[in-house]
């Protein structure tokens, strides 16, 4: 095939002229996917793939669910978009279960269009309630693709500009498994950063608005704390008055498999007073929001609308999309199918020094590798074996696998053989050493 018949090429050819060169895209020989089904997609040339990322944990479900087609297909015929200007009843009804799925007290919800806007909300509420422009923010963090997300981005891969809006503060408490506290077990790592959050406290220039914090890190290569050391901050941001924001736009709706929410980890001093979510609700429609107690949501005085968020075509979608979630218990399967993937990943890397750790939780997996060129090889010899999956860490040497949550057993076990392939040709041409 030539480079005028391939039609990954050609439209390469024609990406790399239209759009920025910053804009990220996988693989030596980038594809597009065209169309999928369940948990497959097909890309432009016909190949089928076994999906474990889903556009970025973004197709919670499955792709082409049916119940999700249906109430998109009968909500375009009656009307696409009318604005928060005119009630919703769709708008109405998805606010009314997630304001009690979110175990927040007094709950109001606003819609937004994308994680990074709902996170940019939370961030305008916690500053305006609080009057103050400091943000606690956890090392290896990263909350979005905006000026104001990107300021308080700890993964320094994806922060291009140190300019902000906001001071950031940094603590620890990302990542177990590097850093000074380490080699600590984990109640003494949960009383260092909590020492540490201290002491970040006492150099703060006046009172501190609040804490954002992924219950588990996406980008970061699905690192996190030990479960309630989230928990133990917010004994300390309450003594102070600072609120707790839970980024779940990666980690909610029951991906974790043992908690619906990932801050439920972190429950022992009661829920956050902020939480923002995006991707898998939709199911690849352009959906996040905010959830916050009535007194935090409704500081702001000055006149506000959304144009796009919560329109009647995505909260259609989110709907029937949640519904089929709870109907068929999701989360209890990414709890048993993501307890048996794990298990199969971590026998594959026992005999395998090319893989560091394998962590997370559920359908959240992550592995580290030796290096960065060992994910990349991985990465693209899992491709060529059908395969698709995640990459991330702030040196991008981690995998993320994350597929969607009706995800079967026979499917994980072809999941983890094509990892097992793919690892073992990255330990055959790097070895466990840094590349």
């Amino acid at each position: 095939m030539t480079i005028t018949e391939n039609p990954h090429a050609a439209l390469l050819s024609r990406h790399r002229a239209v759009m920025p060169q910053w804009l990220a895209t996988y693989y030596r020989e980038p594809i597009e996917i065209t169309h999928g089904e369940g948990r497959h997609v097909w890309d432009a040339e016909g190949r089928q793939y076994l999906d474990f990322f889903g556009g970025i944990l973004t197709t919670m479900t499955a792709h082409a669910l049916p119940e999700v087609t249906a109430a998109i297909r009968e909500q375009a015929g009656r009307i696409l978009h009318s604005s928060t200007l005119y009630l919703s009843s769709q708008a109405v009804d998805l606010a009314e279960r997630i304001a009690r799925l979110s175990g927040i007290p007094d709950a109001r919800v606003f819609f937004t269009t994308s994680g990074t806007e709902a996170n940019d909300t939370a961030l305008l509420l916690a500053t305006t309630y609080r009057k103050s422009n400091q943000i606690l923010a956890l090392r290896n963090s990263y909350h979005g693709r905006s000026f104001s997300a990107i300021g308080i981005t700890g993964n320094t891969s994806w922060s291009p500009t140190s300019l902000s809006p906001l001071q950031t503060l940094y603590v620890h408490g990302g990542v177990r498994h590097r850093g000074p506290y380490a080699h600590l077990s984990d109640a003494e790592f949960t009383a260092a950063c909590v020492a540490d959050l201290e002491d970040i406290l006492g150099q703060a220039n006046g009172q501190v608005a609040a804490l954002i914090a992924e219950p588990v890190q996406g980008v970061g290569g699905f690192t996190s704390g030990p479960d309630g050391l989230l928990a133990a901050f917010k004994e300390v941001l309450d003594r102070h008055g600072i609120l707790w924001i839970t980024d779940e736009v990666q980690t909610g709706w029951g991906r974790t498999g043992e908690h619906f929410w990932g801050w439920q980890a972190h429950e022992g001093s009661g829920p956050p007073d902020i939480l923002t979510f995006a991707k898998g609700v939709g199911n690849g429609l352009s959906m996040g929001g905010v959830v916050a107690r009535a007194e935090v949501m409704d500081c702001l005085t000055a006149n506000s609308i959304s144009t796009f968020g919560g329109s009647p075509i995505t909260t259609a979608g989110a709907l029937a999309n949640l519904q089929y979630l709870l109907d068929h218990d999701l989360q209890g399967n990414a709890r048993r199918v993501g307890g048996l993937l794990r298990s199969r990943l971590e026998a594959i890397s026992a005999g395998l020094p090319v893989v560091r750790e394998v962590r997370g939780r559920g359908l959240m997996l992550g592995l580290e590798l030796a290096s960065p060129a060992a994910a990349g090889v991985v990465l693209e010899a899992a491709r060529e074996g059908g395969l698709l999956i995640g990459k991330g860490g702030r040196a991008g040497d981690a995998l993320r696998i994350a597929p969607p949550l009706s995800l079967t057993v026979a499917e994980a076990e072809e999941g983890a053989s094509i990892l097992e392939a793919a690892l073992k040709q990255a330990q055959s041409e790097l070895g466990d050493g840094p590349a």
